[in-house]
């Protein structure tokens, strides 16, 4: 039986009026480029480095580091119908994307979040600086020079700060790169000091830090060991975007740098209000113990998190989405596709059709527009 994860976006089926207009001046936030083989990172990398990737590989800290940990719930966890007529894979060819994707959705800006082959999280902090710096690269020579839509995300080694600090600065100066690019399971909790050079150097640029789903901590997403299945690791996502933003609120992140933006991507959203409650409800009775902290962890969360809208949770009273939107507040909610991913959320169909006019373009353009500033 076809689903719309294996139906080509390039020939969609027929929609009403309302669907067709919204499959134009989409900025989409989380687009997953990728390489067709190591090969194209070649001339990116110098002789020592080409040699130990060929040597050693990737080499990243978490169990089962080669091979995925889980099987997924379509090749490479890709759409079927993104693979090219060459067999490449998903992601990894600027045409294909642009008839698939980008033409066929309507895309007016994307942002691009390399995530395999990055070399982010490795045992060899400095092969995965190395790796940043290719990738970054690599982006802007296949990627954001050739079609204007598309900007770059600045891959870094997160769990050197300092390494990570010096990325920034080589790639800020240019407008192709709008945002740096972490991911959420880092080595420690991700308000930890030894990252605080990684949002010093971003608020220097006036750069979000976009903090993905995935990466490399050693630990399981679990707090009692590795999961047995894919969607448990799937739904662990949330839990760990949950713990990521408890640290950057209590650690003083946030007061520490008060013009910081954090986008927290491919995480869901539903969580948020009930986790601001909590901590709202926790500092009260433990003040002493935060002193640093001067407002409540819920307005430091208004105030410095955006959130992309895929995945979408979908409760059986649909207003409960609606109600879940206006807490985090619309200004703060940015449309992602995560093309070429199986879970793909299409433009035409993805959001509540309950949303106002004025709402909706704050969601798939607007607020993009803005954070990121793409006028």
């Amino acid at each position: 039986m076809s689903t719309v994860l294996e139906r080509p976006l390039a020939k969609p089926v027929p929609e009403p009026a309302a669907g067709r207009a919204s499959r134009t001046g989409i900025v989409d936030c989380d687009v997953h480029p990728t390489v067709k083989s190591f090969a194209e990172l070649r001339p990116y990398l110098s002789d020592r480095w080409w040699r130990h990737l060929n040597t050693y590989g990737l080499r990243p800290r978490h169990g089962f580091a080669q091979m995925d940990p889980y099987p997924k719930a379509a090749p490479r966890a890709c759409r079927r119908d993104a693979w090219t007529p060459a067999g490449d894979r998903p992601g990894s060819d600027l045409a294909f994307m642009r008839e698939h994707y980008l033409d066929a959705c309507g895309i007016e800006a994307a942002i691009l979040n390399p995530l395999a082959v990055t070399g982010q999280g490795d045992q060899n902090l400095r092969f995965s600086a190395a790796m940043a710096s290719a990738v970054n690269d690599w982006q802007l020579d296949v990627w954001t020079r050739r079609d204007e839509r598309l900007r770059a995300s600045i891959v870094v080694p997160y769990d050197d700060g300092a390494m990570a600090s010096d990325e920034i600065e080589r790639c800020a100066g240019n407008p192709h790169f709008r945002q740096v690019q972490v991911l959420s399971r880092t080595s420690e909790p991700l308000g930890k000091r030894r990252y605080w050079p990684i949002f010093e150097a971003a608020c220097r640029h006036d750069l979000p830090v976009g903090v993905h789903v995935f990466g490399y901590s050693g630990f399981p997403v679990s707090a009692a060991g590795w999961p047995s299945f894919y969607i448990e690791e799937m739904t662990g996502h949330s839990t760990t975007c949950q713990t990521l933003v408890a640290s950057l609120v209590l650690e003083g992140v946030f007061e520490q740098f008060p013009t910081l933006k954090v986008v927290l991507i491919e995480g869901g959203f539903g969580w948020l209000p009930a986790l601001a409650w909590r901590l709202d409800r926790q500092v009260e009775r433990a003040r002493d113990e935060v002193p640093h902290l001067t407002r409540r962890p819920s307005e430091y969360i208004r105030e410095h998190i955006w959130i992309t809208t895929q995945p979408m949770e979908e409760p059986e009273r649909r207003e409960h989405v609606l109600d879940t939107m206006a807490w985090i507040g619309f200004d703060r909610l940015l449309y992602a596709t995560d093309y070429p991913h199986w879970d793909f959320d299409d433009p035409a169909q993805a959001l509540p059709r309950a949303l106002p006019p004025e709402r909706l373009e704050m969601i798939r353009r607007g607020n993009a527009r803005k954070l990121y500033r793409l006028d």
